[in-house]
């Protein structure tokens, strides 16, 4: 009742064959491919971006750290003498 059978679908095709042609259809068909292809390396560009930039601000996060290690273990050494 609600669905397409399988003769809808062939009629449907043969009928936009007619209108098109095949030419037409093989070059819309390949543009598609060439636009799907060009989406998908567009997000791994963003994907490997991202995480460039992740890895990136971990090492900043790692060398600040570091700094304020120094900076706190700098501070404990002269209170120490502070207090001797």
């Amino acid at each position: 009742m609600g669905g397409i059978g399988i003769w809808q679908l062939v009629i449907i095709a043969v009928i936009i064959v007619l209108l098109f042609g095949t030419k037409k259809l093989r070059n819309l068909g390949g543009d598609l491919g060439s636009a799907v292809k060009g989406f998908k390396s567009a997000i791994g560009d963003e994907k490997k971006q991202a995480e460039d930039e992740k890895s990136t601000d971990t090492i900043a996060d790692t060398t600040t750290k570091s700094a304020d290690d120094i900076n706190t273990a700098s501070a404990h050494k002269t209170k120490e003498k502070d207090q001797a």
